[in-house]
């Protein structure tokens, strides 16, 4: 069903769940039409606080992607197959029966290695186990901010190299896990192109820097080596999921979650083994990130 022309009022009430990020966000209707004050309004939420949560929404595929337009328009998604007929919005599902895959389940920021990656991520529950299945989001200004000036300094002069490589190509880790996986995933050697970033990113809309590495997409530094870029990278990627950093939700069904992926990473907890869990997921297109001046 496609969301209706009409609107309603927009008020939103902002519960934060953590100290680091996170807010739930009532006293708007995302099953609806949004305006511009609506639009606006969600997006200012999602900057703020860099994840919210939105309960008792009911989904639909139109309304999906209905919002993501309005937040900026749909992003590119290789590698995932989109549901037929709707370019963009993938299923994100794990059977009962399955084991062995959880998508999602290594700390990440969505699609790094590409130019210019994603604003946002959507991700909207329809069917979630009754405990466990859990996501962690992990605030990446937050993560920059506490480390030593001497390193930050050292850090915005470095560029780091990203890949999709040890994910979705040929032999990559989700090809070795295919067996008996339902979620659609085209795993080619596409994914051994590399891209090139600042370590340290620029908020577009808030100026302000956050660490943009990750574990699962981030291989080595420009101009270093992987064996000489690892001891740094892994003391990065441990200091930037430090609990401090991070706020954890339990997801409910019709529940849609925004989140920034320029300050964030965030990780599927693969705690739910012997129950389903379905799932619809797009992104909003981004800019290629910036470093300081």
């Amino acid at each position: 069903m496609s969301p209706v022309s009409t609107t309603r009022a927009t008020s939103l009430d902002v519960q934060p769940i953590a100290g680091s990020l996170g807010a739930e966000v009532t006293g708007i209707d995302c099953t609806l039409a949004l305006d511009d004050q609506q639009a606006a309004a969600l997006r200012a939420a999602v900057v703020a606080h860099k994840v919210i949560f939105l309960r008792g929404q009911r989904y639909s595929v139109d309304a999906l992607e209905h919002i993501t337009e309005r937040l900026g328009g749909h992003g590119e998604t290789p590698f995932l197959r989109s549901i037929s007929g709707h370019p963009g919005v993938v299923q994100v599902v794990k059977e009962a029966s399955e084991g062995g895959f959880n998508f999602g389940g290594a700390w990440h920021t969505d699609y790094s290695f590409q130019e210019a990656p994603p604003s946002f991520t959507l991700l909207w529950s329809v069917e979630v186990p009754p405990h466990g299945g859990d996501t962690l989001w992990s605030n990446q200004e937050l993560a920059f901010d506490r480390l030593s000036e001497g390193l930050k300094a050292m850090l915005r002069r470095l560029r780091a190299v990203h890949s999709a490589g040890n994910a979705y190509a040929a032999d990559g880790f989700l090809a070795r896990t295919a067996a008996g996986r339902t979620m659609q995933i085209d795993t080619n050697d596409d994914a051994l192109a590399e891209q090139v970033h600042p370590v340290v990113r620029v908020h577009p809309d808030t100026g302000r820097e956050a660490l943009f590495v990750n574990p699962t997409y981030t291989t080595r530094f420009e101009g270093w080596t992987a064996l000489e870029s690892k001891p740094l990278l892994d003391q990065l990627h441990a200091h930037s999921v430090r609990e401090g950093h991070t706020c954890r939700f339990r997801w409910t069904p019709d529940t849609l979650t925004i989140w920034d992926n320029r300050c964030t990473q965030h990780l599927a907890i693969d705690d739910y083994r012997g129950f389903r869990r379905e799932m619809y997921r797009s992104t909003v297109g981004g800019t290629p990130p910036t470093g300081a001046a």
